[in-house]
């Protein structure tokens, strides 16, 4: 019997969508069944686009305020308040697991465990379930509260931090984050690797001064830097400024919109600028590729950048002259720095996260 995987999701972030993503497609690789949901966007469609909305808002232009409100809902404790706006998404979830029958469920989003729990209290049985925790080391109170069979975690040190908190150790299991499989198949620079030219993939966020106030520093730090400029989502916004830079810089800049190409482009990358987002910190420790982070959420990003610190894979650039002089050091003494780097993201060795946790998943079912 073919296994059946429900995998839940938010759009509150795009770590929680692509965990789920790429969880889908390892688990698809291995033979399961796999069906990726938002019972948020199906329960409550428009009133879970202007939250998403309003979170990429918040977090890009007042992050100290999305601060304030991440620590409360540490607070809260979902196993008993049923607030009326989660309703219909609770109901959705139940219609899923009804209308799909999985042999185990999957969560990227810490909500949805507390869902589950109440749709199987009434049920002689229930399928495993399991919490990917998408945020590193710096845990919020949602995730270690929320009911689970096992937790899948990005890194040893995040194993520790939930282990301290009261979570039973049998229980966690570290397989990196789930990045897309296509990097566990893919090879990255070496640290031996030329750095003249110097390739710098800088992901933007919607502040307007920022593409090019940035990219003036990655230019200026060396004659032999090059940049690659991705815009995503604000490509309409940010085009016209992006394209100012590559006209003053002939050869040494390209843009790119919205991109499926990320494994390859970090792989073939010698850094990555972009924010400290779970998806983005953990694509980057899988291509070995150094990484500086211009753009921190407060809270629930901390960890990651503590993260890219403890492994020595990274830093804080929240400036252009940070960014300047961060990649001055790397490339003094013959890249020395940025060789460092390289090493010690090859020593952490985290490309098949999504494959380990398919794996876990998978091997869970049979035994339990």
């Amino acid at each position: 019997m073919t296994p059946r995987i429900l995998i839940l999701t938010a759009a509150f972030g795009e770590g929680h969508n692509s965990a789920a993503r790429n969880l889908a497609l390892a688990l698809r690789e291995a033979g399961a069944d796999a069906r990726v949901e938002d019972p948020c966007l199906l329960g409550a469609p428009v009133t879970t686009r202007a939250l998403s909305k309003g979170y990429r808002l918040i977090t890009t232009h007042s992050p100290k305020v999305w601060h304030k409100l991440y620590q409360h809902t540490g607070d809260v404790d979902f196993s008993k308040q049923r607030m009326p706006l989660m309703r219909k998404p609770e109901n959705e979830t139940a219609r899923l697991i009804e209308e799909f029958q999985p042999h185990a469920i999957v969560s990227t989003y810490p909500l949805y465990p507390y869902f589950l729990d109440r749709i199987f209290q009434t049920q002689a049985s229930r399928p495993p379930c399991h919490t990917v925790v998408t945020d590193s080391i710096e845990i919020n109170a949602a995730w270690i509260h929320a009911p689970s069979d096992s937790w899948i975690v990005t890194d040893v040190h995040t194993r520790e931090a939930m282990v301290r908190l009261g979570i039973d150790p049998s229980r966690i299991v570290e397989t990196g984050f789930p990045v897309h499989p296509d990097f566990s198949r893919l090879s990255p620079l070496p640290a031996q690797a030329s750095v003249e030219p110097f390739d710098v993939l800088y992901f933007a966020t919607a502040k307007l001064p920022h593409v090019r106030r940035f990219s003036k520093a990655i230019l200026n730090a060396s004659p032999h830097t090059r940049i690659t400029i991705v815009l995503g989502r604000n490509v309409r916004l940010l085009y016209r400024r992006a394209r100012e830079i590559k006209d003053a810089c002939p050869g040494r800049v390209r843009i790119k919109g919205w991109t499926r190409r990320v494994p390859s482009l970090l792989t073939s990358h010698h850094l990555v600028i972009g924010k400290a987002g779970g998806a983005t910190v953990h694509e980057a420790i899988a291509a070995c590729c150094p990484m500086l982070v211009h753009h921190l959420v407060p809270g629930q990003e901390e960890g990651n950048l503590d993260l890219l610190r403890r492994i020595g894979a990274g830093d804080l650039a929240p400036g252009p002259g940070a960014v300047h002089r961060h990649l001055s050091d790397m490339l003094a003494d013959r890249a020395s720095g940025w060789r460092a780097m390289k090493s010690s993201l090859a020593r952490h060795g985290r490309n098949a996260g999504a494959i380990a946790a398919a794996s876990h998943i998978l091997r869970h079912l049979k035994e339990s």
